[in-house]
């Protein structure tokens, strides 16, 4: 079975995008960290860590299909944001747009009729639609609150839980 070079570089492309989300999610660690609200800061860490785990299980899944993994640079990310919903969101709306990527892989992989890519995306797919929803999920309580600083350190709180 072999991989088209299409689902090659498509695949190298989501590494690089994946290993940009854990880069982003660090900065917003970063800036959590920075404005001592270290619930909202160790769940960014976290969220780094998996978005690097995802990345590495795109770079495993080219090496067993004998194709080459090409890194190429990473962008950037901000580093500072209006508030902590302001972060949140553009969470929300990054998860989104990697939604989308994993859904164009998804359509490249049943074009090039790459059934083993279609079944290994499936996880993914899945695992967005989990990101997606804890994104919005904190999105729509930190709108809840409003600017009560005793509700949002309570958020930081059980943000610092995650584990």
């Amino acid at each position: 079975m072999k991989i088209s070079q299409k689902l090659i570089d498509a695949i190298n492309e989501q590494i690089n995008k994946e290993l940009y989300s854990s880069y982003l999610y660090l900065s917003m660690a970063a800036y959590f960290d920075n404005k001592n609200l270290k619930g909202f800061a160790n769940w960014m860490f976290l969220q780094s860590k998996e978005e690097y785990e995802h990345a590495m299980k795109f770079f495993h899944y080219l090496s067993e299909r004998g194709a080459k993994v090409e890194l190429k640079t990473i962008d950037g990310p901000k580093t500072e944001w209006k508030s902590p919903l302001n972060v949140f969101e553009e969470v929300y709306s990054h998860e989104q747009k990697v939604s989308e990527m994993i859904i164009n892989l998804l359509a490249l992989a049943k074009k090039e009729e790459d059934y083993a890519t279609e079944n290994f995306l499936q996880w993914f797919i899945k695992e967005q639609v989990e990101e997606e929803a804890n994104a919005n999920f904190i999105v729509e309580r930190l709108k809840l609150i409003g600017d009560n600083i005793g509700a949002l350190f309570i958020i930081d709180k059980e943000l610092g839980e995650r584990k």
